[in-house]
């Protein structure tokens, strides 16, 4: 069991910080907006309530360094408003770096040595284990904000992301389950999927994945504020997701 917290950090190297076009406060206020704030708490919370505690990986580095879960070519849907795996636009469309931007060395020095990682853990438990389970764990802003793609969907409480292939029905029904109390659950509204390392993406049925994905205003202040009593229920429930599965 892993609990993946991809985008909970608001760091920026210097060296990165140079190449983003916004001032401090702009800078500040897309943080608050793009980070999953305090979801590393929200998973360093469950690890201690479960009965058998997962492994944890989490991202010390802020997603407009580079997204991890993206996909590094042109696959990435996300490419079509500049938020692939390294961004070139912040959450409003407007610019976050220059046009003519190279990622390459953002991807050499942060994405590929991220993903190398995740892999070996996974691979570790799968050696271990036999098998791996991914929890991946995110929040999203109550409104809508003017990145996203698909925007027809509900916006419940819970949002659980499911991949064909590595998400069986049996961990989307525990996971609807743990979370059932918080006023609503719903399988990829307003977000899809969930994130495998590329190693295993469509290979190999051992590796299962699942996203969770909580409305912000479920366990805190919108946006970038700090968090209320819902994070420790949320803990609580995420605890008992992952004894459900070990």
């Amino acid at each position: 069991m892993i609990l993946h917290v991809p985008h909970s950090a608001r760091r920026i190297p210097a060296a990165v910080r140079a190449d983003i076009v916004l001032d401090e406060q702009a800078l500040n206020g897309e943080l608050d907006h793009i980070t999953d704030a305090h979801t590393a708490r929200l998973a360093s919370a469950a690890t201690e309530l479960a009965s058998v505690r997962p492994w944890q990986f989490v991202n010390r580095l802020s997603r407009l360094v580079i997204d991890p879960e993206r996909f590094p070519d042109e696959r990435e849907e996300m490419l079509a408003v500049g938020m692939g795996a390294v961004y070139t636009r912040t959450t409003q469309r407007n610019m976050l770096r220059a046009a003519d931007f190279d990622p390459t060395a953002l991807l050499d020095r942060y994405f590929h040595p991220y993903a190398q990682a995740m892999t070996e853990t996974v691979s570790a438990r799968l050696r271990a284990a036999g098998r791996a389970v991914i929890i991946d764990v995110h929040s999203y802003p109550t409104e809508r904000l003017p990145y996203e793609l698909h925007t027809d969907g509900d916006r419940p409480s819970i949002c659980l992301g499911v991949d064909d292939f590595h998400t069986p029905p049996e961990l989307t029904a525990r996971a609807a389950e743990a979370f059932a109390e918080f006023g609503g659950v719903a399988i990829n509204s307003p977000f899809a999927g969930t994130y495998v390392p590329l190693d295993f993406y469509g290979i190999n049925p051992r590796v299962t994945a699942l996203m969770v994905e909580i409305r912000r205003d479920t366990y805190m202040a919108e946006p970038g504020g700090p968090p209320g009593p819902g994070l420790e229920r949320l803990a609580v429930a995420l605890a008992a997701l992952v004894d459900g599965l070990t």
